[in-house]
């Protein structure tokens, strides 16, 4: 099942909730005509034991293969770990059509379309919001949410209808929700953060093992 996208229910593959990213998109699909270039489903495990949400796609990755965190430098370390901890059955994503299945985990973002830049402003983070509650809202309930970067972290409590400043955000902080299920976060698998070293492969293996270790 890990092989194909998962679809919530009121996700919209042809959304243009936000006008500036769905001009931009626009824009793309005639400069780029073989990119995906539209809003990007989740990919994995429909029942996961861990769903990991990005900010949005990139530009050349999950914008142009339609697979969250595909074909873009962000996608080496992710999955290069995904493998290392038992979720994907392969340790490299090069297209959605490369057999890749993941296994008890499932991949997402926060903005499901391509942002200039890769800066989504915050009403595109909030109009696409309710994308993200929908996720949230089939996940199992004993599910662990990892969140890529502050973004990712603050729209996950939004869906949730949770206030920010009660769960804050920190590399490798761990808090516990009111529905018992666990939210962790990540610096983000960026080029920018792996190449600096602001996140290590050490690093970002020992949020995998908090992950798999229960509190």
């Amino acid at each position: 099942m890990g092989r194909f996208s998962w679809v919530p229910m009121d996700f919209n593959l042809d959304c243009r909730a936000c006008p500036r990213l769905a001009a931009f998109l626009d824009a793309v699909r005639v400069s780029h005509p073989g990119y995906h270039a539209r809003p990007v489903p989740a990919f994995g495990d429909p029942a996961p034991d861990l769903l990991i949400v990005g900010l949005a796609p990139g530009m050349h990755g999950a914008n142009r293969s339609g697979r969250p965190f595909t074909g873009d430098h962000a996608g080496i370390l992710l999955y290069q770990t995904l493998h290392r901890f038992g979720y994907a059955s392969a340790p490299v994503s090069a297209a959605a059509d490369d057999g890749l299945v993941l296994t008890g985990c499932r991949i997402t973002n926060a903005v499901k379309c391509l942002p200039p830049a890769n800066k989504p402003e915050p009403a595109e983070i909030r109009t696409c919001n309710r994308f993200l509650a929908a996720e949230l809202a089939a996940l199992p309930p004993r599910a662990t949410i990892l969140a890529l970067g502050q973004i990712a972290h603050q729209a996950v409590l939004r869906a949730l209808g949770l206030k920010l400043r009660d769960y804050p955000f920190a590399h490798a902080s761990d808090h516990r929700l009111p529905d018992g299920r666990r939210l962790l976060s990540s610096y983000h698998c960026s080029r920018y953060n792996t190449q600096t070293r602001r996140l290590t492969p050490e690093m970002f293996e020992a949020v995998f093992q908090k992950i798999q270790t229960e509190d």
